[in-house]
């Protein structure tokens, strides 16, 4: 590692920029444990554009961990609904009640302990022991991965094994131990606003006379990462059948997406299914009965979303909509719960859903 990133005016060029530059952010006006905690979460695989009302909305329902912990899992799904990745708010859930339970509901404020928090790795571990008591434990996120590649041009995938064990290292042995909260939050600002992923404007960065990528003219080449893992693609057909303003929902259970969120009735098909393949299949036959299949639900039958392509982390949703209209519900109640139509906004549901939902009662 280059001595030079050790003089004090690679620190005071940091800490400068970040005092003219950073974002004025609610979490950041607090050493509230519990409000950093949220917010992190937030912000693990959403934008902060996105998340900022969110997390406003959520804080104002459950503003402390006595308030989530107490509260149902369906609810907090709900404020939840929306950010995706909902195994994040069913941990933060649970956790809040771990720590009811365990710690008479006060945060833990040694890193040790809150790293056994579950949901909780290292990187938010670190964030809430520097954000939140100033302890020297470094932040490694993917801003902060992007500025210490390009500094040190590292060659090693960020992802790999090796790559994490050097990153980590680096991360903490550049770590301004005297201010470590507010190096965290600089060099983390740093990464999201000024050395961004495409086109970043090195000649404006404070930190340009350090980095090595910028002297050697590579900056897109870091940071560097393993390919891909391949995607797959899943095509999901949902109906929402309704009758005398009584409609029938699930909620999804597993190991599955979408875990814990409620939807409709859904048929899966290992390709794209047009609406007679649908209405032959064994699915609707049982929650309907034989007889109201085909041609007889035919004229009741609205295409409402032909298909919505929808791209999570490791798979690619082909998604379809249907209403059904009929007279007698068949079996569908021992398959689904019944809920009144008005009472759908009772219910967490996938943004997927929430889609359709928006085109079908506008």
């Amino acid at each position: 590692m280059p001595n030079r990133l050790f003089r004090p005016d690679f620190y005071d060029r940091l800490f400068n920029w970040y005092n003219m530059h950073h974002r004025d952010l609610p979490w950041r006006d607090t050493k509230d444990p519990y409000i950093i905690w949220v917010s992190e979460i937030i912000l693990q695989q959403t934008r902060v554009a996105q998340g900022l009302d969110y997390f406003k909305r959520f804080v104002s329902r459950f503003p402390d961990i006595r308030a989530l912990a107490e509260a149902q899992e369906d609810e907090v799904l709900r404020y939840w609904q929306g950010l995706g990745y909902y195994s994040r708010a069913r941990n933060l859930h649970e956790t809040a009640r771990v720590i009811c339970k365990q710690h008479e509901g006060i945060f833990p404020s040694e890193h040790g302990d809150i790293r056994k928090l579950k949901g909780i790795g290292d990187y938010t571990a670190a964030a809430i022991a520097s954000f939140a008591w100033d302890q020297p434990y470094a932040v490694l996120d993917g801003n902060v991965h992007r500025v210490l590649s390009r500094l040190f041009s590292i060659p090693e995938p960020i992802d790999s094994a090796k790559g994490k064990r050097i990153f980590k290292e680096l991360a903490q042995e550049i770590l301004d131990t005297r201010q470590p909260g507010l190096y965290n939050q600089a060099i983390m600002e740093l990464g999201a606003l000024q050395c961004v992923p495409a086109n970043p404007a090195c000649p404006d960065c404070p930190l340009s006379g350090f980095c090595s990528a910028y002297l050697y003219n590579k900056v897109q080449d870091f940071p560097v990462k393993q390919k891909k893992a391949k995607t797959v693609d899943r095509y999901l057909n949902y109906f929402q059948i309704l009758s005398n303003h009584h409609t029938w929902i699930r909620k999804r259970t597993g190991k599955d997406i979408w875990n814990g969120l409620y939807e409709f009735p859904l048929i899966e098909t290992n390709e794209a299914a047009g609406i007679e393949t649908l209405l032959t299949s064994e699915e609707l036959g049982l929650w309907l009965g034989d007889g109201t299949v085909g041609k007889a639900i035919e004229k009741s039958i609205r295409l409402v979303i032909p298909e919505i392509k929808h791209v999570l982390s490791h798979q690619i949703i082909h998604a379809s909509f249907y209403q059904i209209f009929v007279e007698e519900p068949g079996h569908l109640s021992d398959y689904f719960l019944m809920i009144k139509e008005e009472e759908l906004g009772n219910y967490a549901f996938s943004r997927l859903t929430e889609k359709f939902l928006e085109r079908a009662n506008p």
